[in-house]
């Protein structure tokens, strides 16, 4: 089985207050192929975000996690219910589950492994949806600036699953019967200068070079352009968002 990958524990605070938040149009695509809404299992939660949207729809979410930080950084619902798991191997029932879900966390898995599971603890006739989202886009000058960091400052720092996430999850194992999911969805935010540099230090990458330099912080080399390009500005933020969409037979 693979290893096991915790990269978010050390920042679960800064990684909670930084993630972008998934569209709507994304959860009303995955609602609307779920006639039974009574169980749904959010997998790789996080800090809860998207079992707190399903917890809306659904009359109960378990939502697991290995890392028992970002467990503890999460909020609470009275009909979610979090538990600190592997993926690949739970303590559910079978046939458990109306709809799986996974956000910006399928690279890590033993896919394999995990799709198995998911076959297992999922109802006949659920469905199965793992998506997650690129690198932002805002304008050229501040995108240089952005790849500066994420490719020459931190390239070696990156797991090599971060690349399946630059492919929009196309070369990741889906063993599922595949459904057609929109091209189109994507997060649309308006973010201070600030904003921007919380989402950079909450990158896994970013802390990796932190441990291997004393502590030093990567993202010092460009907070000080970036500043002076953004000044008091707020500016548009996008991130493109894929879906890979399966039934459970």
């Amino acid at each position: 089985m693979k290893q096991a990958i915790d990269n978010f524990s050390k920042q679960a605070d800064t990684y909670k207050v930084s993630r972008p938040t998934y569209p709507q149009a994304l959860y009303d695509f995955l609602l609307a192929q779920c006639p039974s809404r009574a169980t749904a299992w959010d997998c790789g939660t996080g800090n809860g975000q998207v079992a707190m949207a399903l917890a809306d729809h659904f009359e109960l979410v378990t939502a697991s996690d290995l890392s028992g930080a970002q467990l503890a950084a999460a909020e609470h619902r009275p009909n979610i219910r979090y538990i600190e798991s592997r993926a690949e191997h739970t303590p559910f029932p079978d046939h458990a589950f109306d709809l799986i879900t996974v956000g910006q966390a399928a690279h890590w898995f033993d896919m394999a492994e995990f799709s198995r599971e998911a076959k297992r603890v999922g109802k006949t006739g659920g469905h199965i949806g793992i998506f997650g989202y690129g690198l932002m886009r805002i304008d050229a000058a501040t995108d240089a600036l952005v790849w500066e960091l994420y490719e020459e400052v931190l390239g070696e720092y990156w797991d090599p699953e971060r690349r399946i996430v630059e492919g929009g999850y196309q070369e990741l194992e889906f063993d599922f019967p595949e459904l057609e999911t929109p091209t189109d969805f994507a997060i649309a935010d308006t973010w201070n200068v600030d904003r921007l540099l919380t989402f950079l230090h909450s990158w896994s990458a970013t802390q990796k070079y932190k441990d291997a330099h004393g502590g030093e912080d990567p993202v010092n080399g460009v907070e000080a352009r970036l500043r002076s390009l953004w000044r008091e500005e707020t500016k548009e933020v996008q991130f493109p968002v894929f879906l890979r969409l399966g039934n459970i037979e």
